[in-house]
């Protein structure tokens, strides 16, 4: 059945236009993958209009504009377009929401999101486009399915929409007091149960996705296994296991347009599979660049992180002195985050100025440079729902160093030294010492076996990890769900 489908997205970041992580990523290349196979696929953001360069205005079209009802407040609601790449992109105005320097952590942001989410909907009648799926993304969306199956269950024209939520991070999951069902958005308690948005005496708008969506997916295979557990569930472990049933992990792709060693613009030298030589390039090139000595024979080992627990830095930091100083090694870091990570950082680059460079600053460029001259890369994640900088290393031909947590483990097939296998290395136990030993493993490689770690190399930028795969994952699903 080829039947080409009616998708929209609604999310709250999107690649090219402004990302903070992952979710941004998916979002860039997803929609797009699902519009080259022939379906109508179209993303609803918010305009946020300080992140959006002069270029992309100029080419966005004015739709409509409307009111939209957030509690007793009526706000304005404009609607602008954009095509890009055979994917329409719809972007919700409003600048008293959406006029400002980040994406998140203000005191307001249930309400901007609960103003986009019903701006959402309401537009969809408006714009003449009533999606076959709409497709949702962690909590800034998460209220769209129940607010369709309780608010405008009415309408007629969207009662046959098919919802999907997927969880990027299940660490963050939209809690807020009771009053912001009447105070945002003008509903009753039909939706407050425990099989919907009741979380203790809060609202939890994941929760309410995790029951009123039609499918429910996250972001690899294992880490859908993760959150069912108390460990990894953050308090809504026991509603997945509920909702198991229509709960599935599909493993996330990257950009192969984007990240391409071939073709990557933002490198200072390119390489191939079949010709290595722009690699070395790189490695000297990012030596130069942070100030490290320029040794092609010492192993260079890349981190490109946000700066925080969940992404194991504690590690990180009680491993340096050990590291750096009983190895040969240099370690390049970049990454912003929690300022005594910053410090610490920052301390060690002073200590160890000929064996470790902390560049604290989030540069997008940079990181491809990482990726691209590293000969390892060290992601120790505590958790990890997928994870795209060890998709992105392997491109690369930079082999990863990851904690087996989430879509590490589906990723990274180990080294195997007696059947000369794996695209990288990975470590079970979440501490210090363990994450030593699997960095000695690889540097072992990297110094006594050459001929084997270049094989490791060549094997991980043979690895596909583009969309196509799991974008038909999506679409089979999907059409499960419409047909």
């Amino acid at each position: 059945m080829n039947k080409k489908m009616k998708l929209l997205f609604a999310a709250s970041e999107c690649a090219p236009f402004f990302k903070t992580g992952g979710l941004g990523d998916v979002m860039g290349a997803l929609p797009k993958e699902l519009a080259d196979q022939g379906h109508d696929v179209r993303v609803v953001l918010p305009y946020f209009i300080q992140k959006m360069d002069q270029e992309t205005k100029k080419q966005m079209e004015d739709v409509i504009d409307f009111t939209v009802e957030v509690g007793w407040r009526k706000q304005y609601c404009g609607v602008k377009k954009l095509v890009k790449d055979s994917v329409t992109y719809y972007f919700i105005d409003n600048l008293f929401y959406f006029d400002r320097p980040d994406l998140y952590d203000y005191g307001d942001d249930g309400e901007r999101f609960a103003f986009f989410q019903q701006a959402i909907i309401e537009m969809l009648e408006k714009i003449d486009f009533i999606p076959d799926v709409l497709h949702v993304n962690d909590w800034q969306t998460a209220m769209v399915p129940v607010l369709l199956k309780d608010k405008y269950a009415w309408i007629n024209a969207l009662k046959d929409i098919k919802t999907v939520i997927t969880i990027h991070n299940i660490l963050y999951q939209g809690v807020y007091d009771q009053y912001i069902l009447s105070d945002f958005y003008n509903i009753g308690y039909a939706a407050f149960n425990e099989e919907g948005l009741k979380y203790g005496d809060k609202v939890c708008w994941l929760k309410g996705a995790l029951y009123y969506s039609d499918l429910v997916t996250t972001v690899s295979p294992t880490y859908a296994e993760e959150i069912k557990t108390p460990e990894f569930g953050y308090g809504l472990d026991g509603d997945l296991r509920n909702v198991d049933h229509k709960l599935v992990g599909i493993v996330n792709g990257i950009d192969y347009d984007a990240y391409d060693p071939e073709k990557d613009p933002t490198i200072p030298f390119n390489f191939s599979v079949d010709d290595l030589n722009g690699k070395a390039k790189n490695k000297k090139a990012l030596q130069e660049r942070v100030g490290l000595p320029i040794e092609a024979d010492t192993a260079l080992i890349g981190v490109v992180t946000r700066l925080d627990e969940q992404k194991g830095v504690q590690l990180i930091v009680d491993a340096m002195d050990e590291l750096l100083k009983f190895r040969k090694v240099q370690l390049v870091l970049l990454g912003t985050g929690k300022p005594y990570f910053e410090e610490a950082f920052k301390y060690f680059t002073e200590k160890y100025p000929e064996k470790f460079q902390a560049v604290i600053h989030f540069d997008s460029h940079f990181a491809q440079w990482i990726y691209a001259g590293s000969d390892l890369f060290l992601m120790p994640s505590q958790f990890e729902p997928c994870g795209l900088s060890q998709l992105n290393s392997l491109r690369y031909g930079t082999l990863p160093i990851v904690h087996e947590v989430g879509g590490l483990v589906d990723t990274i097939d180990p080294y195997n030294e007696f059947q000369q296998e794996g695209t990288g290395f990975s470590f079970y136990d979440f501490d210090v010492i363990t994450m030593l030993n699997t960095i000695d493993r690889a540097l072992t490689v990297y110094y006594d076996k050459p001929d084997s770690f270049k094989k490791l190399q060549i094997r991980a930028m043979n690895t596909n990890n583009s969309w196509e795969k799991s974008a038909q994952e999506y679409v089979e699903h999907y059409k499960c769900l419409v047909y």
